[in-house]
């Protein structure tokens, strides 16, 4: 299944990345992995779902993924931020909006966090 709102047109990596977050992202009772036995759960590692895409996308190896995270993490913290415009105007579509925008402090430090993991 994808997200087209979150689909990019563009480096294919970035896309592989927003999936890749997962497995960096606390267990928070969302798609977050972090801390979880994923061999336990039966799931792959990140090391295992980076080798299933470079298999399939012919890769040899996948370059450090930290740039792709930060890029994936502000514009998550960007898309919230439309999210807390909405909840603030009255008109947000979700009964989870208030729940997202309590995200985007904690997401935005994890985007600045990325970014120095990659050099910036």
């Amino acid at each position: 299944m994808l997200d087209w709102e979150l689909a990019t047109i563009g480096d294919p990596l970035a896309d592989f990345a927003y999936l890749a977050m997962n497995w960096i992202m606390p267990r928070d009772g969302r798609s977050g992995l972090g801390g979880v036995e994923l061999v336990a759960e039966g799931l792959p590692t990140l090391a295992e779902m980076s080798a299933r895409y470079c298999a399939a996308s012919g890769r040899d190896a996948l370059p450090d993924l930290h740039w792709y995270f930060a890029y994936n993490l502000f514009r998550l913290t960007c898309i919230i931020q439309g999210i807390k415009r909405r909840l603030r105007d009255g008109n947000a579509s979700s009964e989870q909006a208030a729940g997202a925008v309590e995200r985007l402090v904690p997401l935005a430090r994890a985007a600045w966090a990325e970014a120095q993991k990659a050099g910036a």
